[in-house]
């Protein structure tokens, strides 16, 4: 230690640099270095990468970078909030652990959340099935939809089946209802009051989020204006008899999965909670008593500083809107429900999915979120096992206990990357936000299909990169390992659990005295126009005496408007389209009992053709074929014999570009003067011989800028692979 260093550390008030013996570098010098090392390859090429977001991250940021940043010089728990919207972090209360379960069946639902609360599990995610977020009870649904992503959830008796044994005026509930808020709202409310649970100690979110399920599912069952007078009773509701209950979710995981950036999915995110404000308050509740009762939730994707940036701005551009609708401190703070990808999932090598979750996790938390759901590993499979329940919920702890996220306070705060991405993502997300707001806000800009062009636009950019293998997902376009044992998981049944569901709901219809329901539902009925104000007390009373939640959105639609209709916005996994491949080729196995081949014609000492030789097997095995390697060959003629015995319908050339003039058109001339129909590839791509080439026979490239998936796709509709 130096003898300045010593004389702080044993308490001199003069402040002198630890290192100061060593001169700082200016940025000037370090690139000097740096292109130096780069060896002549330019410094913007190999150094800077363009983002999905159109932002250029830069291999070192300074001080300078963040040099005018208000809001770097904020503390935790103050405005603008980017930095938190708690003073202490997670030091006083940890993020809530939110795991989803989605299982079918209310009662394995509450199996599975018994074992999970005296696990780790702090939370209840309820994730609805499709029939009970259309409002349809499951007797009434179409088969596929009872089931289909959650739970199905039609009486009293299920709500109650489902939160047995559960404590909730200590668990919070996180229910996203679509829609259909206030049906789904009373069967759980007339479930607590059965179990002497008073509605003012019930926490968490039952939330309306009707645009985010009209970007879903193209349309609605009721029309938006209905749809957010609904959501003004259950929030002014709430606000008085269940004040810590959110009522309206700003859910953007439909944008994320379809492939946007975050920059798209944060505008998208602002433009639908201004309209919930707006419709809101043009129904008379006041900011103060909409803003608190809102929660938004995001995917948090693989991009580890993008995800923690793309949070942050977000608690600081939400504030910005709030504060505009005249929103005080405490109305501009910012709820988070984070979840980590499923676009990022993968179904082969799915074990790799747990260090994807992980990844993500660790962004979120490092983000600030105020509840987490990190995916099961077997999440693009099937429902999740024990295990993989399990292990997801560990990850949370792990964060937690043994990691310490719990004893930090903003981790990232005033790192010079993160601050200036924050900034970045938040200056661009405003943009695209005013741009949607220009075209009549966020439900005009749906119909008009503003969002869906730009989240298309952004997913064929993603698809490009991962096809050409810029972008990578290991264990399915690179690494792939073709001797994996598919795991086992369970599907939904759906016509089984339709069944058993019809048969619930009919014995509850059966012991329901139909006049008294009939009166319930008729009162339900009227109080839409005479008495709004009591709209929600008469839906949990007509529950409680034995309405369904059909019966409860029938009634709720009475003499409403056709709902909107609109381009929905496809749901999608990155690794999906490797995936398509590496099925064909499993179906081709399954018809004929092998995959299809490619033999490798490596042609000099290993030296000479091990990297194209490397190359070109994951490659091929990225499309399921089976390949062929060997030590290589001293001659074309014992190359062409090798490749003919084989039996394969692909031979695939490795050497230099150096050699291959003396090598291509007598190898290519001998294979095709015996079997015509064999299909020969040159690794690499020797732009003044490819004519050439291809004159002597060759059918195809293989190289670093080739578009990998779609030479698969040729290659195995080429040799009968694809049934």
């Amino acid at each position: 230690m130096s003898e300045e260093a010593q004389t702080t550390a044993a308490g001199d008030t003069a402040v002198h640099p630890l290192f100061d013996m060593f001169p700082p570098a200016t940025y000037e010098e370090w690139r000097a270095v740096a292109e130096k090392t780069l060896k002549g390859a330019p410094f913007e090429k190999r150094l800077i990468t363009k983002t999905y977001e159109n932002i250029l991250l830069q291999p070192i940021y300074n001080i300078e970078d963040i040099a005018g940043l208000p809001q770097v010089n904020s503390l935790p728990g103050f405005e603008p909030f980017v930095r938190s919207t708690r003073a202490l972090g997670y030091v006083i209360a940890r993020w809530e652990v939110c795991q989803e379960l989605p299982y079918p069946l209310p009662r394995e639902v509450n199996e599975a959340a018994r074992s999970d609360l005296s696990r780790g599990l702090t939370s209840l995610n309820l994730p609805l099935d499709q029939a009970t977020l259309q409002g349809l009870d499951p007797d009434a649904a179409p088969m596929a939809l009872v089931g289909a992503g959650g739970v199905s959830l039609a009486t009293v008796d299920d709500a109650v089946t489902l939160l047995e044994g559960v404590t909730l005026d200590r668990t919070p509930l996180l229910v996203a209802a679509g829609a259909n808020a206030v049906p789904v709202a009373a069967l759980i409310l007339a479930a607590a009051e059965r179990s002497g649970v008073g509605f003012d100690r019930i926490g968490g979110c039952i939330g309306a989020d009707p645009l985010g399920a009209l970007a879903v599912q193209g349309s609605l069952p009721l029309s938006l204006e209905r749809s957010y007078d609904l959501m003004a009773q259950w929030t002014a509701w709430a606000h008085v008899h269940a004040p810590l209950l959110r009522t309206i979710l700003v859910a953007t995981h439909v944008y994320h999965n379809g492939g946007a950036s975050v920059v798209q999915d944060l505008a998208c995110a602002l433009a639908t909670g201004v309209a919930y404000i707006r419709a809101m308050q043009a129904r008379g509740l006041d900011v103060h008593v909409v803003a608190p009762r809102m929660q938004f939730a995001f995917s948090i994707g693989s991009q580890f500083f993008m995800e923690i940036a793309r949070l942050r701005a977000a608690r600081m551009l939400w504030a910005r809107v709030v504060s505009a609708f005249g929103g005080d401190e405490q109305a501009q703070k910012m709820r988070i429900h984070g979840r980590t990808s499923a676009w990022t999932k993968a179904r082969f090598d799915a074990y790799n999915n747990m260090l994807r979750a992980t990844g993500e996790a660790m962004a979120g938390v490092m983000g600030g979120i105020d509840s987490l759901h990190v995916s099961h590993f077997d999440e693009a499979l099937g429902l999740p096992d024990e295990f993989s329940r399990r292990i997801a919920r560990n990850v949370q702890i792990i964060l937690q206990e043994e990691c310490n996220f719990i004893r930090v306070i903003d981790p990232p705060g005033g790192a010079w990357a993160i601050e200036t991405l924050t900034d970045q993502v938040a200056q661009k997300a405003w943009a695209l936000f005013q741009e949607i707001e220009r075209k009549g806000g966020m439900a005009d800009a749906l119909v008009a299909g503003f969002p869906q062009s730009f989240v298309a636009a952004t997913r064929a950019e993603r698809f490009s990169a991962i096809a050409h293998r810029r972008e990578v997902i290991v264990g399915v376009n690179m690494y792939p390992n073709l001797k994996e044992k598919p795991l086992t998981v369970r599907m939904v049944d759906h016509a089984a659990v339709q069944a058993e569901r019809s048969a619930e709901v009919q014995r509850v219809r059966h012991a329901v005295d139909p006049q008294a329901r009939q009166d319930a539902l008729g009162a339900l009925t009227q109080t839409l126009a005479a008495a709004p104000d009591r709209l929600v007390e008469r839906a949990i009373a007509a529950a409680r005496i034995g309405a369904t939640l059909g019966d409860l959105a029938t009634a709720l639609a009475s003499s409403d408007a056709a709902g909107p209709t609109i381009e929905p916005i496809p749901f999608h996994r990155a690794a999906e389209q490797f995936e398509t491949l590496r099925t064909t080729a499993e179906a081709y196995m399954a018809r004929t009992g092998a995959r299809p081949k490619v033999f490798l014609a490596n042609m000099g000492p290993i030296p000479q053709h091990k990297a194209r030789a490397d190359f070109s097997t994951g490659f091929f095995e990225a499309g399921g074929f089976e390949v062929i390697g060997n030590s290589g060959f001293a001659t074309v003629e014992e190359a062409a014999q090798a490749a003919l015995e084989s039996g394969a319908g692909i031979v695939t050339i490795c050497s230099t570009d150096e050699t291959y003039p003396e090598i291509v058109p007598a190898l290519t001339g001998l294979i095709k003067s015996s079997r015509p129909d064999v299909t020969v590839v040159l690794a690499g791509y020797p732009t003044d011989q490819i004519e050439t080439y291809r004159a002597a026979g060759v059918d195809e490239f293989i190289h670093l800028r080739a578009n990998c998936y779609e030479t698969l796709v040729r290659l195995q509709q080429l040799k009968g692979v694809a049934a």
